[in-house]
């Protein structure tokens, strides 16, 4: 019988799927993980990290903790063939399986030292600032303002949003009772309006928005969504597989359309779901097992098959509140604070990924 570990595995992007499934066949294959930093970050923790920055070292985790019997490239992938991936940095990887999980464009340090000190000026601007506007009403833009109204209740926050509701993924109930929560800590929500940042210097502190009103501010936060991290693609093999999102299309075994040996995992897929770390941490599971009967040569009918999730999403609102979405009621309060908004899923993920869920620092 072959041996597998003769084959060659990339996978292209390093978030909580791609990191994820590096880990679970790292002894199975001979693997390459291919990402622009040189660690992997809990995202949906980033905004607790910038009122609390020593959060941060329990957030970001070099691939090489958690990857003992693999390699990391530094670098962005720049194209890919039918065999091999190019980087930035002139390397070709030649791969008999290929894993695409480059989620979201986020610009953002390649050290992990670096984005340390960046969590550790974006509280310094907080901590010295009377007043803060985040233009930006979904999840992050609702998180950072529940993060800072719980923690320097004295600041002054506005978040001004361009849709008619807050948290417009999910469900009007959660929408309005996160508007309620807001409002109740004295946040100022203005809805169907937007800031021209590029007409503001921050020197003047005072911004217009679309309506006219003006806002003061000592500082602010852009909370807007990211592009998706598949611009690399729109010139490679698989340029015919992406949709108008810019999306890869693929079918109910999480493989792109039209190639046997390519998967992809996360925010990057046509999935018609949520788009959320925890379901990346699914796909990374479908295609592990997916991946381990290819190199068997099992049948098809044999491959693991991903259901879509149906919308479930928790909202944490500072530390111990939260807005929680279930296919069939809405809850808000201390229940969905429980279960996400004092850990934010922190130990759990790097429990799964085989590490001290509470290192004593990194």
């Amino acid at each position: 019988m072959e041996d597998n570990r003769s084959k060659k595995l990339v996978v292209v992007g390093g978030g909580i799927g791609g990191a994820l499934l590096a880990k679970s066949l790292q002894f199975d294959v001979d693997l390459v993980l291919i990402d622009p930093k040189e660690y992997f970050e809990i995202t949906w923790a980033d905004l607790r990290s910038m009122v609390e920055p020593s959060f941060s070292e329990r957030i970001l985790i070099k691939h090489t903790d958690y990857l003992v019997n693999g390699r990391v490239i530094t670098s962005s992938a720049v194209n890919i063939t039918d065999k091999e991936v190019l980087t930035e940095d002139g390397q070709t990887i030649v791969y008999d399986y290929l894993v695409i999980a480059t989620g979201h464009k986020d610009p953002i340090p390649t050290r992990r030292k670096d984005r340390i000190e960046q969590f550790q000026q974006d509280n310094e601007k907080i901590k010295s600032s009377n007043s803060v506007l985040i233009v930006g009403g979904g999840p992050s833009g609702v998180e950072l303002a529940a993060e800072i109204v719980v923690d320097y209740p004295e600041k002054k926050v506005t978040l001004v949003h361009r849709g008619p509701r807050l948290l417009e993924f999910i469900g009007q109930k959660a929408s309005t009772k996160t508007l309620d929560w807001l409002t109740s800590k004295k946040v100022e929500v203005l809805l169907n309006q937007s800031v021209d940042l590029n007409s503001t210097s921050e020197d003047e502190k005072v911004y217009v928005t679309s309506g006219g009103e003006k806002i003061a501010a000592d500082c602010h936060f852009l909370c807007i969504g990211k592009p998706l991290g598949s611009s690399w693609l729109q010139e490679s093999i698989l340029k015919e597989c992406l949709d108008k999102k810019g999306q890869l299309m693929v079918d109910e075994n999480l493989r792109v359309r039209g190639h046997s040996n390519i998967f992809a995992i996360g925010d990057i897929t046509d999935v018609p779901e949520i788009k959320q770390g925890f379901l990346a941490q699914q796909h990374a599971g479908v295609v592990a097992k997916n991946l381990k009967l290819l190199m068997k040569g099992a049948k098809e009918s044999k491959f693991v098959k991903y259901k879509p999730s149906s919308t479930i999403a928790i909202v944490s609102l500072g530390r111990k509140q939260g807005v929680l979405q279930l296919p069939f009621a809405t809850f808000s309060g201390c229940i969905p604070g429980m279960i996400k908004s004092k850990d934010l899923f922190v130990g759990r993920t790097r429990k799964t990924l085989g590490l001290n869920p509470n290192p004593d620092g990194n």
